[in-house]
């Protein structure tokens, strides 16, 4: 009871300071504090520990992302996606339609509103779930066990579209635009897999599976103790979808098989990743011989 006690004073004294991970790295911290140690970390498992270096996550050329002028293109795409996700439940996408400024753009904006002074970061920081858009660090800060070396500044960016001065002034007109072609991008992308179904190109569509964006732009500060915590802990999405943009510094990992995958950034390709709601479509009457069986709103 003591040790509860300790940490929740302990997390409720961080989140109070409003400064984020990033605010710590600021004050040039060489220990961590002890809610971001995760103490598994010391243990020999060797479920946590193997790795692969052999299994590469499958790259899919979209071809642009315009399809209704080649029906050859959508036949060959999609076996493809069918192929990747009973799999893997993860692929990448290349010439998927958005450019590379915006997505250049999109890192750029965020990566400057975490390293802008604390101060301004501060006017977002918040836990109540009714504000659209948040920064902090964990959204699950005062239940999970171990806090990750991470912050997030989160929006719901459809399908009640956000105001440009409701957002960061640094990142808020790219978010918008790139947020807009995410969804496009999306869109596609559950064209596809309802017809990997077997399905009416629009069947995902139809069940909403596109009508909501939550965006969540993570930055993870450099860490004095790597060794001790992680930037993002073993999870699934509770998505129908995620894209994800990764910068240049990779760490990303996937679970397939027993093995932790490496996904190394490619440039100008995103990852997709199917979600647990979509898995759990399966058993919402849509009972048909092929589906897609994954470990792992739509997410971006």
């Amino acid at each position: 009871m003591e040790a509860t006690n300790d940490r929740a004073s302990e997390v409720k004294a961080f989140d109070e300071m409003k400064i984020g991970v990033k605010g710590l790295v600021d004050t040039g911290v060489t220990q961590i504090p002890r809610i971001f140690h995760h103490p598994h970390l010391n243990l020999t498992d060797s479920n946590l520990l193997l790795s692969s270096t052999t299994m590469v996550i499958p790259t899919i050329d979209l071809k642009g992302g315009v399809f209704n002028e080649s029906t050859v293109t959508r036949e060959i795409v999609v076996p493809m996606i069918r192929d990747a996700v009973e799999k893997f439940g993860f692929f990448q996408v290349i010439n998927h339609g958005i450019p590379i400024d915006v997505m250049e753009k999109m890192k750029d904006g965020i990566r400057g509103f975490h390293e802008q002074d604390s101060d301004v970061r501060k006017k977002f920081y918040t836990r109540d779930i009714t504000k659209k858009v948040k920064y902090n660090t964990n959204f699950d800060l005062y239940s999970s066990p171990s806090a990750n070396w991470r912050d997030t500044l989160s929006c719901f960016m459809s399908p009640d579209v956000p105001k440009t001065e409701d957002l960061p002034d640094i990142c808020g007109e790219i978010m918008l635009e790139y947020s807009k072609r995410v969804m496009k991008l999306g869109e596609l992308i559950f064209e596809l897999l309802s017809e990997a179904l077997g399905l009416d190109p629009n069947h995902l569509k139809e069940m909403d599976c596109t009508k909501g964006l939550l965006m969540l732009s993570h930055y993870y500060p450099p860490c004095p103790e790597p060794d001790l915590t992680f930037g993002t802990s073993q999870h699934s999405d509770r998505s129908f979808l995620t894209i994800l943009l990764q910068d240049h510094i990779g760490g990303l990992q996937v679970l397939q098989n027993g093995y932790w995958v490496d996904v190394p950034p490619v440039p100008g390709a995103l990852l997709v990743n199917l979600g647990d709601l979509l898995q759990a479509s399966r058993y919402c009457g849509m009972n048909h011989t092929v589906w897609f069986e994954t470990n792992s709103y739509f997410f971006v």
